[in-house]
């Protein structure tokens, strides 16, 4: 944010009475309540990550266990019920959030959670955000705070739902509004669950959204024995690579195996192990991983590639993420290059170079709403224009890249249909006669501990929160014929 409009949200909140962030604290907010704010406040302010900034805030504050567990709790369950809890305090308010500071508003969030989701008895809840509000708004704010929260209060959370569904205005709206997504991730959902003959299971979707997902681990092949993981968790469901956490803290875990084991949703690593598994490892191949950044993909293909023979190239265009792809790499031996090039040049610059490409193009990031439920409100319809015509350049370049009998793995954390089948539709139409699809389905349902429920035609595989356990991945290998 620049100096300007930083002094321009000061001078609002002024305005309005506020007095920032900078005032001194007191003893009488939790903690824990504490940095549950302070990472909602991150989130809204500058666009902040809550899964990367949380750990760091708790660490910081050097809150207990018990204390890091709530905080968790308060961030993700404020930031995921966000659209529902705005409904809720526009009716308690008699105003629209719009015309709340918005310092304050996320103060209400924070205590309309604790009431209404929460086992937090009524007064700690109301008392703790009235001086909230008191550390980063006016003296008007902490009685209106406190009025909204009281109204908020005297109602039951079933209430409170009965009443916020009584003023949807359609059957969108409704599912919008009781499961907290924006009503257009609602019909994208929908409209991709409707090609595979599954609408019906759209609320089981987006309860799936708003459920704390699992901790998934992947034990990079060739390096690390899944001896070394008794007692740690269980196997996946799918993943022959990976297993579900157990408890504890997976960073010491990391840390203690010098990356060899390290968190990965479980959809993920189903994403490269398609690629990595198509069809023999023929020595001397050389594989892309065309956007590597952060690095967890990559590094599983390093490990892949070096148990086959094979060679692996990591491209990421922004600095920054190829220094996480290289720290990612660390754990694999030999030398993997991180190349920081443009993507979209890589047919004109690496002609059917490599055997094996990885296109994990950047998207909307709709698929892992339950890791960073912040993603659904940062998100635009626009967005996914924006983001369509740089995934079609991506996948034309990679397909330039690759060699004639070469398979391309097309990847997105996002089902919705302009990201995933639309952008193979368009590319195969560009490269017809020169490309075809594979059957990916039996591709994956071959490397799969477990038999996945994949309808369709088997060219394309989404999977699913609900259905899988996994984050939302679409997958489609192809094949360049010459």
């Amino acid at each position: 944010m620049s100096d300007d409009r930083r002094q321009g949200r000061k001078n609002d909140v002024r305005a309005q009475g506020g007095r920032g962030l900078e005032r001194p604290q007191t003893d009488f907010v939790q903690p824990a309540r504490r940095v549950a704010y302070e990472v909602i406040a991150a989130v809204r302010e500058s666009d902040a990550y809550a899964n990367l900034l949380l750990p760091s805030r708790i660490k910081r504050a050097a809150l207990s266990t018990a204390d890091a567990a709530l905080a968790t709790e308060l961030t993700y369950g404020t930031l995921r019920m966000q659209g529902f809890y705005d409904r809720v305090i526009a009716d308690a308010a008699g105003r629209p959030v719009t015309a709340i500071d918005p310092a304050i508003l996320d103060v209400l969030r924070l205590g309309a959670h604790q009431l209404l989701s929460t086992r937090v008895a009524t007064h700690a809840a109301v008392n703790e955000s009235v001086e909230l509000a008191r550390q980063v708004g006016s003296h008007a704010a902490t009685g209106f705070t406190n009025g909204v929260l009281r109204t908020i209060s005297r109602s039951s959370a079933d209430e409170w739902r009965e009443r916020v569904l009584t003023e949807a205005t359609s059957d969108d709206d409704r599912l919008a509004a009781e499961h907290s997504h924006p009503i257009w991730v609602v019909r994208a959902f929908r409209q991709s669950l409707r090609l595979e003959g599954r609408e019906t299971e759209l609320e089981e979707l987006l309860s799936a959204d708003n459920a704390a997902p699992k901790v998934n681990m992947v034990i990079l092949p060739g390096l690390s024995n899944t001896e070394d993981t008794d007692g740690l968790g269980v196997a996946n469901d799918f993943s022959p690579i990976g297993f579900v956490l157990a408890g504890g803290d997976p960073v010491h875990l990391m840390q203690d195996s010098g990356g060899r084991l390290r968190v990965q949703d479980e959809g993920s690593q189903l994403a490269a192990l398609t690629l990595s598994r198509a069809r023999p490892v023929a020595p001397g191949e050389r594989w892309l991983d065309l956007c590597a950044g952060p690095g967890g993909k990559a590094s599983l293909l390093a490990a892949e590639a070096l148990a086959g023979g094979a060679s692996l190239v990591a491209n990421e265009l922004v600095p920054a993420r190829a220094a996480l792809v290289r720290k990612a790499l660390a754990a694999v031996p030999g030398e993997v290059p991180v190349w920081e090039e443009d993507g979209t040049r890589f047919g004109d610059d690496h002609p059917k170079e490599f055997d094996r490409i990885l296109l994990d193009a950047p998207c909307t990031g709709l698929g892992a709403l339950r890791r960073r439920p912040e993603a659904r409100w940062r998100k635009q319809p626009k967005d996914v224009a924006e983001l369509s015509d740089l995934q079609s350049g991506l996948i034309h370049a990679a397909l330039g890249a690759l060699k004639p009998g070469g398979v391309l793995a097309y990847v997105t954390c996002s089902p919705h249909i302009a990201e995933t089948r639309g952008i193979v539709a368009t590319a195969l139409k560009k490269w017809e006669g020169r490309v075809r699809t594979l059957d990916t389905a039996s591709v994956l349902q071959g490397l799969s501990s477990s038999e996945l429920d994949l309808p369709g035609d088997g060219g394309s595989v989404q999977l699913w929160p609900h259905r899988h356990g996994t984050d939302a991945m679409f997958i489609t290998l192809l094949e360049r014929t010459e």
